[in-house]
């Protein structure tokens, strides 16, 4: 592998010149810059990026921590920080901790090794916030929390109002008649499934249908497997509910299948509501409703805040939290009592003066 010396040598210029234009932190004449500039195309010399940053002290890297790379929320999330990051000229380093508490660690201190100029860490959420609290203020790289708080005041943050998106999703089951609605929540102490779970809670109150709220609720570890299992849990209760709260998609999508092999019917036998509004929720068979995180704020407002801290522009840690929507799919239905009220009696004058069909005429012929 070609050196700088090399690159020197062959322009028939001093290692300082080289270095300067490769730096561009001097003047070169435009003669001088052609010669070492062919040379380094000839020889295809890579400057040392670890040399570099130690002398400018950046390295105009990034580092980002998910939870789980197979959830497809997580890398919608991880897509939009590394169009943002590339837009801005820095490069993005991704780690993924498999909800580790240990592994989030060892890549944390690898990350700061690597020299990295901010990072964006969606936490394991394993009730081990103190050691991650203690760690990062060890590191002191600048820190953006997306999607999952920590009790740390030094770290900026980017969340949705996750329990006013299990509100969301609960009064609309509500609105619709559904009045045994069970909810299949992630792993217990993951701060936006208990908040989600919590909103489930709060509107099952408003709706007068408290008792045994608790006796509804299942856990599905946010997997799709998860859901799946959960589901099944749910269709063999003596009193099965009529809709379900879902607290991620992946889980939704895993409880679809649950009751497809169970024979319900999606949504006249039982109405669905999942949480993060991922791609593939649009696709499922019937489309899913969910509660949308905003995926593109998130992840943009997440770099934007990191290089703001990166490039000294702000000190104060600054706390973001962003409205989720309701998107009405093909999943939820009214309830079987409300379409029974609604639907027209056979008594009803509105039938006699209904057009019959071709075989009614033929049924009332002379």
């Amino acid at each position: 592998m070609a050196t700088i010396k090399d690159v020197a040598l062959r322009a028939g210029v001093s290692v300082t010149t080289v270095s300067h234009v490769v730096n561009d932190t001097r003047h070169v004449s435009a003669k001088g810059r052609e010669r070492v500039e062919e040379a380094i195309r000839e020889l295809g010399y890579v400057p040392n990026a670890m040399a570099r940053s130690l002398k400018s002290n950046t390295t105009s890297t990034l580092g980002m921590l998910i939870p789980n790379s197979s959830n497809p929320y997580f890398a919608e999330i991880v897509r939009i920080v590394e169009d943002r990051c590339f837009g801005a000229g820095y490069t993005l380093v991704l780690c993924n901790t498999d909800d580790e508490p240990r592994r989030q660690s060892v890549y944390l201190q690898v990350l700061a090794e690597r020299r990295i100029d901010g990072l964006i860490v969606v936490s394991t959420g394993a009730g081990d916030d103190d050691s991650l609290v203690t760690q990062l203020h060890g590191l002191r790289i600048p820190t953006v929390l997306v999607d999952r708080e920590i009790a740390d005041p030094a770290c900026d943050l980017v969340e949705t109002a996750h329990m006013q998106g299990g509100l969301l999703a609960v009064r609309h089951l509500l609105s619709l008649g559904h009045k045994r609605i069970a909810c299949i929540g992630g792993p217990v102490g993951v701060m936006p499934s208990e908040q989600r779970i919590e909103g489930w809670r709060m509107a099952l109150a408003e709706g007068g249908v408290t008792p045994n709220a608790d006796a509804l609720l299942w856990r599905g570890g946010f997997t799709s497997q998860g859901g799946y299992e959960a589901m099944h849990a749910i269709l063999r209760t003596e009193q099965a509910p009529s809709a379900v709260f879902v607290c991620n998609d992946l889980m939704a999508i895993g409880a679809l299948r649950a009751a497809h092999e169970s024979g319900v019917h999606v949504p006249d036998d039982l109405s669905i509501v999942g949480f993060d509004d991922i791609e593939l929720s649009a696709y499922t068979s019937p489309p899913l409703t969910t509660v949308a995180q905003p995926k593109e704020r998130i992840g943009a407002l997440a770099v934007d805040m990191l290089l703001e801290r990166v490039g000294g522009k702000r000190r104060d840690a600054r706390k973001v939290v962003l409205q989720p929507e309701l998107r009405v799919r093909a999943s939820t239905a009214r309830h079987a009592s409300f379409r029974e009220a609604a639907a027209p009696s056979a008594s009803s004058p509105s039938l006699s003066s209904t057009p019959s069909s071709p075989e009614n005429r033929k049924s009332r012929a002379p």
